[in-house]
């Protein structure tokens, strides 16, 4: 039973890099509390990019492993370890430089320091293996960087994790209140690579705002577009600007979500863009569970619907009932079936748009919420749990974007998650609520109590 909002905002991305064989995986596996890097002695062994959440101090954030750095450009693998690496530096909003106490300052660290500097990005710089006070003395040749003050930490033993955690979080970028037009409507176009997300917006706009490419991958930055239509002020979030071809490598799926998870988070409404030659896949079901967590408003949109292979009068339903059945929690969200590159009802999505905001935005009064409870219980009584009878005393809805309601009952430990799915369904069945989730909290409250 989902009680309360579980959404969990991003403070940013730290990527910890360095030479090889430094402990950059064990300092990751030891932030994520579990084995999710392969270790080992042998240099080499992280040759991609590999992604945790953690969370520190009720900051959520990603850390992001990668294979050591290394200036051989004569073998190819560590070159490739070396270019994931570069990818990692320039999405993160912090990188951490991990450097071995043990071995000592070396040329690689030098070479690795003089790449971070030209990044003009914040680098914690800590020394590992410190892991005993003798080896203390171990840390000053590093304020040879010019990096700052080292932190002495043993990622191996877990000691002064605290510490390095702390100027992590304090290194994120503060977050600034974006201002806003009331009147306006922040649509975010998320997906994964290559859905059409570019030609979407370039469809609503009629013009070619935003560059694209069929090579995945080619948008990098969120670029805001703002246009009028039918009265209504808009604002298109397009995770849009051009890397260069060079800079495009495989790891192209996780890039693509954390740019969305960013877009998503200064929208009202989001655009879910799936491919409708290649249907459904993990990373759509990861994009879109956080545009749902968020507590944002969803418009699936299907596109490159005109190239569909072997359409008839049932596809659209074939493909809904799959869209259901694997995005199981989005069942409240309304699909659309789009060309980007014919214009095939693309000139419905903001319409569409306005609508789940208008939905987002709808107040119910208090006693028109009560006769609905009062309507759904003589309906479907609640069910005994143990002997006991739940009851539910009195329902009220405290916020909008997305409507919050609070339903006080006799004893919140009685309330199974499929009756609250079946007040929820009543909620939608007599208000609508088409496109925005719903948070329904459980709280105690004592019969005599007023209310």
């Amino acid at each position: 039973m989902k009680n309360e909002n579980t959404a969990k905002f991003l403070s940013g991305f730290a990527a910890i890099v360095g030479r090889p064989n430094v402990g950059k995986s064990t300092l990751f596996n030891q932030i994520g509390k579990k084995r999710v890097s392969i270790v080992d002695d042998m240099p080499g062994v992280t040759r991609d990019r590999i992604y945790l959440d953690a969370e520190w101090l009720n900051q959520h954030f990603t850390m992001i492993d990668t294979g050591g750095i290394e200036f051989d450009e004569s073998n190819h693998i560590l070159k490739s370890m070396r270019q994931q690496a570069q990818l990692a530096m320039e999405e993160a909003d912090v990188i951490l430089f991990l450097v071995d106490g043990r071995s000592g300052l070396t040329t690689a660290d030098e070479e690795v320091a003089r790449l971070l500097r030209s990044t003009k990005k914040p680098v914690i710089l800590a020394v590992n293996k410190i892991d005993s006070p003798q080896r203390a003395m171990d840390v000053y040749e590093f304020y040879n960087l010019g990096l700052g003050d080292p932190i002495p930490i043993s990622a191996s033993n877990a000691m002064n994790l605290g510490d390095l955690l702390d100027a992590i979080v304090a290194a994120f970028p503060k977050k600034v209140e974006e201002s806003k037009d009331e009147d306006e409507i922040r649509i975010a176009v998320i997906g994964r690579p290559n859905v059409g997300k570019s030609s979407i917006v370039n469809a609503i706009l009629g013009e070619d705002r935003v560059i694209v490419s069929d090579v995945p991958g080619t948008t990098r930055d969120a670029i805001d577009t703002h246009f009028t239509k039918d009265g209504m002020k808009f604002t298109l979030i397009d995770t849009a600007g051009m890397r260069r071809r060079g800079k495009i490598e495989e790891a192209v799926e996780r890039y693509s979500v954390m740019r969305s998870l960013r877009a998503i988070d200064r929208a009202d409404v989001v655009l879910m863009m799936i491919n409708a030659f290649e249907g459904i896949t993990e990373q759509d079901k990861k994009i879109a569970g956080y545009a749902h967590e968020s507590g944002k408003g969803v418009v699936i949109v299907v596109n490159k619907w005109d190239i569909y292979p072997d359409k008839d009068d049932k596809s659209t339903l074939r493909f809904t009932e799959e869209l259901r059945d694997k995005l199981g929690f989005l069942q409240y969200a309304p699909v659309l079936y789009t060309s980007a590159l014919t214009g095939q009802r693309v000139a419905r999505v903001t319409d569409l748009v306005r609508y789940v905001a208008e939905q987002q935005a709808m107040r119910i009064k208090t006693s028109v919420l009560n006769e609905l409870i009062r309507d759904a219980v003589s309906i479907n009584p609640p069910p005994m749990h143990r002997g006991r009878q739940l009851k539910i005393l009195f329902m009220t809805q405290t916020d909008i974007c997305p409507p919050k309601f609070i339903i006080f009952v006799n004893d919140p430990e009685l309330m199974h998650f499929s009756y609250l799915r079946f007040i929820e369904n009543r909620l939608r069945e007599q208000f609508g609520f088409e496109g925005t989730p719903l948070r329904l909290i459980v709280r105690a409250r004592k019969e005599e109590e007023d209310y």
